[in-house]
């Protein structure tokens, strides 16, 4: 009985997803999130570049 309880409970369907996919706003979601993940990687490489800056003139002084 616990087995088919859990069938039951289980819901294949995304109906956000679904109605983001229909109404044809599921590709400004997906936009939305490669901005925000290109604007994360360029601030890493920036920081990145700040600190290999940091460690030569550290490097230098010593």
């Amino acid at each position: 009985m616990l087995a088919t309880m859990q069938l039951f409970a289980q819901d294949n369907g995304v109906e956000m997803a679904d109605a983001l996919r229909s109404n044809g706003k599921i590709y400004l979601v997906v936009v939305c999130i490669v901005i925000i993940l290109i604007g994360l990687l360029a601030y890493l490489f920036s920081i990145d570049k700040r600190l290999k800056k940091i460690e030569k003139e550290n490097e230098h002084k010593n």
